[in-house]
């Protein structure tokens, strides 16, 4: 009952959001000036969980909100001139990945969607060499020609006016560079002033002569764009364009002695701008964020090849520079830390293990040795269960999988009852924000509306499909079932049916059923996968205990007035193409 309510709440709130920060044609209300080459994302992520919520089961006024914002926010954007062609002019898959997910959702929403595959196949082409005004990509090397990309093609020079609306902000990271003259680089977090014009000079110059040509790890992200091409296609070269991206940054791994470098020139050497050296390249090993930007966009990378081929050594590039960071872990007070970051005196700025990737690792793999590698860096994982007291603010609602991941271990008993309080607390919080909104929106940030949006679904798509959730960054929402609505043909749980997820595993999944409704019944249809990767093998009712065969993709369940029902769904799991599609219209019980 209570995630139905969460469910009509967050379909009540959304209209309060729309109407506080968007104008009749849909744009936002805010700056009417937009020049820098960051912040476009940020417009997308203020919708990007409204077609999320509707895979769930939001309302199909939520679908048309998602649809009409995507389609808004895209004219408003090429407006201020930073997307051309319906695309980002040129900037990193940091952000793009940020932004470009939601494609990924609204196709799930509608898979027969013309304009969505059109787009797809435009968007890829940028990517795999058929985009004559966008040569992002170096057939010869194997490689994306720049880490600031887009429908323009590499950018090569970066301007003042690209950076200014951030310069504050990044006066507040580590400097960029460890030889800029006259600064002290013995402590290497040091930082430098950019919003002082002659030091930004000579910042910018060395950005453009060294970090803005050639590739980097960061565009691995980009895969997830190519595979969105092949959900919707099935052509053969989406596959194989992911497939030898991901081999070449193996390769570059294997030629630098196990570490991915973060910078390949021109020319495909490594360390070809950089003195040779493997770090210091644009979002690496040292700046801004380090070794997140590395590993991330390998695993997102890995799991889009796992997705295509059911093969999970496409994990092995992650899983490797993970053991290395945990290799090159010491003791502070007791506690292991891992380097965050690498430069000319070696690694630095070492930190207590994120457990987010290992965790969508173990989940991707669903492997014992995933498992045991979460195991020994995270011994104690009791403190998985804690929620923190507002994750709705965090971009477009990252809940974290934390303490999920540790109720699938069958030792969150509170679990149950965190999700539904945080969400609960995190929409109220968003309403409060929106409510005592009252800023001048010409000086509204790029990221403005983000927490304000009531429309926070992570934590119930983790508990009804099975799922971590889609990596942020540019991940596919990759999950063990997903659900349609027979009577209305559209994705997500029928009105008045809820679900839990209460296990999963290699071969199958736990899922408890309620109908609501004490009068009508209701039909609900079961994918194996988010798309159809996965096959039913068998089921188990809990009730009946019947043990059936199945055969197949899609599983229909009948749920009597107010009944429930516990299923026991075998599965094997990547044994079909995976694609966005529907259900057909006659699907067995």
């Amino acid at each position: 009952m209570r995630q139905r309510h969460l469910i009509e709440t967050m379909n009540r709130a959304a209209g309060r959001f729309v109407e506080h920060a968007t104008r009749a044609d849909g744009s936002l209300i805010q700056r009417t000036v937009w020049t820098s080459m960051d912040g476009t994302d940020n417009g997308y992520e203020a919708f990007l969980s409204f077609p999320l919520f509707y895979l769930l089961g939001g309302g199909e006024h939520i679908h048309e909100i998602g649809r009409k914002e995507y389609e808004a926010i895209t004219r408003q954007y090429t407006e201020y001139g930073t997307v051309d062609r319906e695309f980002v002019t040129g900037f990193d898959w940091f952000h793009h990945s940020e932004s470009y997910t939601y494609i990924y959702y609204l196709a799930m929403c509608d898979p027969e969607g013309g304009l969505d595959r059109d787009r797809a196949q435009r968007y890829a082409a940028m990517y795999i060499g058929e985009d004559p005004l966008a040569p992002n990509w170096d057939a010869g090397n194997r490689m994306l020609r720049s880490p600031l990309n887009g429908s323009h093609g590499p950018r090569f020079v970066t301007t003042q006016t690209d950076w200014d609306y951030h310069r504050p902000i990044l006066a507040n990271y580590l400097a960029p560079f460890e030889d800029i003259p006259g600064t002290d680089s013995s402590d290497p977090l040091f930082k430098v002033d950019w919003t002082d014009d002659e030091t930004f000079e000579q910042v910018l110059a060395m950005i453009n002569a060294r970090m803005t040509r050639g590739d980097v790890p960061l565009n691995l992200s980009a895969t997830s764009m190519v595979t969105n091409a092949y959900l919707h296609t099935g052509e053969e070269k989406y596959r194989a364009w992911v497939l030898d991206y991901l081999q070449r940054w193996m390769d570059h791994r294997d030629r630098n002695g196990g570490l991915m470098p973060d910078n390949v020139g021109p020319t495909g050497q490594i360390g070809e701008l950089l003195d040779g050296k493997w770090w210091g390249g644009y979002y690496g090993w040292r700046w801004p964020h380090g070794a997140r930007n590395i590993v991330e966009p390998s695993l997102v990378a890995g799991s889009c090849a796992l997705l295509m081929t059911g093969d999970d050594s496409c994990l092995d590039l992650a899983r490797s520079q993970l053991d290395r960071l945990w290799q090159e872990r010491k003791e502070v007070d007791g506690v292991p830390m891992v380097p965050a970051r690498h430069g000319d005196q070696g690694w630095f700025d070492y930190r207590r293990p994120d457990p987010y990737l290992y965790i969508h690792l173990c989940y991707l793999s669903q492997r014992d040795e995933d498992r045991q590698r979460l195991e020994e860096v995270f011994p104690d994982r009791s403190s998985f269960a804690d929620w923190p007291e507002d994750w709705g603010a965090g971009k477009a609602g990252i809940c974290p999988p934390k303490p999920w991941s540790l109720f699938m271990e069958g030792r969150n008993d509170s679990y149950v009852e965190g999700v539904f309080e945080s969400t609960a607390r995190s929409i109220h919080h968003a309403l409060d924000r929106l409510d005592g909104d009252d800023t001048d929106p010409e000086t509204r940030e790029c990221y403005h509306f983000q927490n304000m949006c009531p429309v926070v679904p992570e934590g119930l798509v983790q508990m009804t499909m099975g799922t971590p959730a889609a990596i942020y960054n540019g991940g596919l929402l990759q999950t063990h079932l997903t659900y349609h609505d027979p009577r209305r043909n559209r994705p997500g749980l029928p009105e008045d049916v809820a679900a839990m997820v209460t296990s999963v595993s290699a071969d199958g999944a736990r899922v408890e059923l309620v109908n609501l409704d004490p009068i009508g019944s209701r039909d609900l249809v079961i994918q194996a996968g988010a798309f159809g990767e996965h096959e039913f093998t068998s089921v188990e009712t809990a009730t009946k205990g019947d043990r059936l065969a199945a055969t197949g993709q899609y599983l229909t369940v009948h749920l009597g007035p107010g009944s429930e029902e516990t299923l026991r769904l075998g599965l094997r799991r990547y044994t079909n193409q995976p694609a966005y599609r529907r259900p057909p219209a006659e699907v067995g019980a």
